[in-house]
Parts: structure tokens; C-alpha cells; sequence
């Protein structure tokens, strides 16, 4: 995926989401939060033609527009604070599912976490 990613798109700097991480399976899953000490961090993308990208990334990510309540993952504007101090509103995938006996990443770090 973040070689599809380099391809397709832009890297506009790391930056957070206020949300809470967790261990779904192989890959993270995030739950929005409106606690300020709750962050979650990774890196901002500009796709360079949105809705074909976008077509891409939902299907990977298993959000089906037609069945939100069914899918992986739902896709939802939330801004983005970035390292520079900007913030940007962005599409983000959030874990649609029960995160009950999911292990939570504290550091808010999938990447971090992973090389521990």
C-alpha cells in the first residue's frame, strides 16, 4: 500500500488525529475521540485524482459506501494537526467494528509500536 501511495499521491507531512488506537489484527484500527490528549499519529497524503484513489483505498479498506454498517472501515472528514502547526480537514478510515478485546496502542503509533 505505501508503494501505491508514493505513486499516486503527495506526501504533505506526519501529523495526528484525536482518537484512540488499537491492535484489530495485522493492521490498526482508530476510534475518533474528542480528547485532546488522545492522539494518534501518521502521515497526510494529497492523492493526485481523488475519486479513483479513493474507489482504491475503500476497497482495500473494506468500506462499502452502499453498507456502512457492514463495513471494515467507514472513510470521515476530521481535521489533522500537522508537525508544521497547521491543520487540514482529510479523509480518514475509522474502525467500524467492536474494538471489545482489542488491544489498545497506547503510544498512538502503529508504526512505533510495531518495531517494539
Amino acid at each position: 500500500m505505501s508503494q501505491f501511495l508514493c505513486l499516486n499521491s503527495n506526501v504533505l507531512g506526519k501529523g495526528y488525529i484525536y482518537g484512540r488506537l488499537y491492535k484489530i489484527s495485522w493492521f490498526p484500527g482508530v476510534i475518533l475521540s474528542t480528547d485532546t490528549s488522545e492522539k494518534v499519529y501518521g502521515t497526510l497524503f494529497k492523492l493526485h485524482t481523488t475519486s479513483e484513489i479513493l474507489h482504491f483505498l475503500d476497497e482495500y479498506e473494506g468500506f462499502i459506501d452502499s453498507n456502512i454498517e457492514e463495513s471494515l472501515f467507514r472513510r470521515e472528514i476530521t481535521t489533522v494537526f500537522l508537525e508544521n502547526g497547521n491543520s487540514i480537514d482529510a479523509w480518514v478510515y475509522i474502525y467500524n467494528q467492536n474494538i471489545e478485546n482489542k488491544q489498545r496502542i497506547l503510544s498512538g503509533d502503529f508504526l512505533k509500536d510495531a518495531k517494539n
